[in-house]
């Protein structure tokens, strides 16, 4: 069974850099993508672990994880794209039946937020780090800070640790639904869902705060990107800026599906709909 697995990835390989003739959904968006921004594969690179086998009366299931690495070629600059999948291999009687990736999917809490009250108006001075936030995104984009609880959807969670990496002050502590915090073992539902933070960052006037600016190209490394999939108006995804490509677009790391360096519109995603929507916003801070 590993075998065959090997045999897959080995044929998504040649997929990616054109030296096999028909290619898969996935395979066809990225290079799609790529193309659209004058960019390329130059090589690829796979490694992975299978992290769980589950055998049944008459068929085996495996999760595996391959880790993806691309190296892009845009015009003169390259830069290593880095992307781990969660896919599921059927077998029955060591045959391969059916092989897909799985999708998580944040559970339906799209809370807003408790109103700031007035007396809680007092400034709360900070000065954001930017690069300290990309060096902790960059640190931890493919393992888990333990001083923090790991969830099953963890973008939004992972790109909170991100901000208060930073420097962004926490506040709102005990009150789940106010102000965004992790403290004691407990977090806010801004610290770790997608639609609520989003929610918070367009409307905090203390502490953490953000303007929204109308284009991805206008976002600097350590700001953010809130993702509604479906454009049902329910944000589902963020993702942080950490760099930016030949052309001056962000490039971003995330948590869930983890990657690294991974073109900002998400369009070889199979979460992407040609219904999507995005937020981008700046962090805002005192040295302004």
């Amino acid at each position: 069974m590993i075998h065959q697995i090997k045999k897959l990835l080995e044929k998504r390989i040649g997929q990616y850099v054109g030296e096999e003739k028909t290619s898969l959904e996935e395979v066809e968006r990225k290079r799609k993508l790529l193309s659209e921004r004058g960019a390329e594969i130059v090589k690829v690179k796979v490694r992975g672990k299978i992290a769980e086998k589950i055998d049944k009366d008459h068929h085996t299931e495996i999760l595996y994880q391959p880790h993806f690495l691309f190296l892009i070629r845009q015009g003169t600059h390259y830069y290593i794209e880095e992307e781990i999948e969660n896919r599921r291999a059927l077998f029955s009687g060591g045959v391969l039946i059916q092989e897909w990736e799985e999708i998580r999917q944040e559970e339906p809490l799209g809370l807003e937020l408790n109103s700031d009250f007035p007396r809680e108006l007092e400034r709360i001075p900070f000065q954001y780090n930017r690069h300290q936030a990309v060096q902790y995104a960059e640190r931890w984009w493919n393992s888990y800070n333990p001083q923090f609880k790991k969830f099953d959807v963890d973008c939004t969670n992972y790109v909170s640790q991100c901000l208060w990496a930073g420097g962004a002050p926490m506040r709102g502590f005990p009150d789940r639904s106010k102000g965004w915090w992790y403290q004691e073992g407990k977090w806010s539902y801004s610290w770790s869902v997608a639609h609520s933070l989003r929610w918070y960052l367009a409307s905090s006037k203390i502490g953490l705060r953000a303007k929204e600016v109308p284009e991805p190209g206008q976002l600097l490394p350590g700001d953010v990107i809130c993702y509604d999939f479906q454009g049902d108006g329910r944000y589902d995804h963020t993702t942080i800026v950490v760099a930016k490509d030949a052309n001056g677009m962000p490039l971003v790391n995330a948590h869930t599906y983890n990657s690294r360096m991974r073109y900002w519109s998400y369009k070889d995603s199979s979460a992407y709909t040609d219904r999507i929507q995005y937020k981008f916003y700046s962090i805002v801070d005192d040295s302004e």
